[in-house]
């Protein structure tokens, strides 16, 4: 049977880190890796729109040497005659090695795994998980950082609504030291169930609402946009899209070696003038996330390269 990655935790920290260490082994000899993947198909399904994730997926499988195929949205798949994922994929199955699949439903990745006779990788499920997004911000921390244990997370804005947020506080969970300061208002914050999650674990976590009391003392500043397809009503979005915008004052606050992340695309969130901060290091961020689906890639067909 194949093996999938539908969920950060499916992996375990010894398994996380071989995974980042191959990571950055691709990063230093991009030349050792460039037909790692030859003759393999990555096939792309993605039901809901996508820049990052979809383009660092088919950038990824280009760069080891493969090939990809897919959609791009609901509408341009058999989807908009109503197909169900489970056939889709057992079609799918039949034409290439592996799958990256992003869904607007919950669950849909899991559903495609069970009727896949390939690897099947979450790419995005609704406001579920995001694991391979989570990959990438492990990666950004740990390489930028130097650890993933001992640190002070702020996550900031939509922290209901956020698969990146509930993916990233599920993983980083596994490490010692860790503590959260979760910035929102409290229409946004995050879902009582992960919070019972990190009860049962004793991890530190604090609920605030001032992005200007927290920021002073943090490691990682994770900022996320409120995200209007995740609203069912058009005046909730436009009341809460614009309560926390990053700016050069707010950064003046903020400790020298703190680093700003952000899962991108922003809207204004983060204003421009910060792009010039040394402590930005989401465009860098977006740029880890090939090398760590290239891992992945890799380690779901069991390629290994000497």
């Amino acid at each position: 049977m194949p093996r999938h990655l539908l969920n950060p935790m499916d992996f375990s920290v010894e398994e996380l880190d071989r995974l980042m260490d191959l990571a950055g082994d691709i990063r230093s000899n991009p030349d050792k890796y460039a037909h790692a993947c030859d003759r393999k198909t990555l096939a792309t399904c993605f039901y809901e729109p996508s820049t990052r994730t979809r383009l660092s997926f088919e950038s990824a499988m280009y760069h080891l040497g493969g090939h990809v195929l897919g959609f791009s949205s609901a509408d341009s798949s058999s989807a908009a005659k109503g197909e169900s994922v489970s056939d889709t994929i057992r079609v799918i199955s039949s034409y290439a090695d592996i799958c990256a699949i992003r869904h607007p439903k919950e669950g849909a990745a899991y559903v495609a795994s069970l009727h896949s006779g390939i690897p099947v990788i979450n790419a995005g499920d609704g406001g579920h998980q995001h694991p391979t997004q989570t990959l990438t911000d492990l990666l950004t921390i740990r390489t930028l950082k130097g650890r993933l244990d001992r640190i002070r997370v702020g996550l900031c804005g939509d922290l209901k609504f956020g698969r990146t947020v509930h993916s990233l506080i599920n993983a980083l969970s596994r490490y010692e030291g860790i503590e959260f300061v979760m910035i929102s208002p409290p229409e946004l914050r995050v879902p009582e169930y992960i919070l019972e999650n990190l009860d049962a674990k004793n991890i530190s976590y604090v609920q605030v609402q001032s992005l200007d009391d927290a920021i002073t003392d943090l490691d990682i500043l994770y900022m996320t946009r409120v995200q209007r397809e995740r609203f069912f009503n058009e005046d909730d979005y436009v009341r809460m899209k614009d309560f926390y915008i990053l700016n050069k004052e707010k950064m003046s606050l903020a400790p020298a070696d703190m680093l700003v992340m952000h899962p991108l695309p922003r809207v204004n969130e983060i204003s421009v003038e910060v792009d010039e901060d040394p402590r930005a290091v989401y465009f860098q961020q977006a740029q880890f996330g090939m090398y760590i689906r290239m891992a992945l890639i890799l380690t779901l067909l069991e390629i290994k390269v000497d």
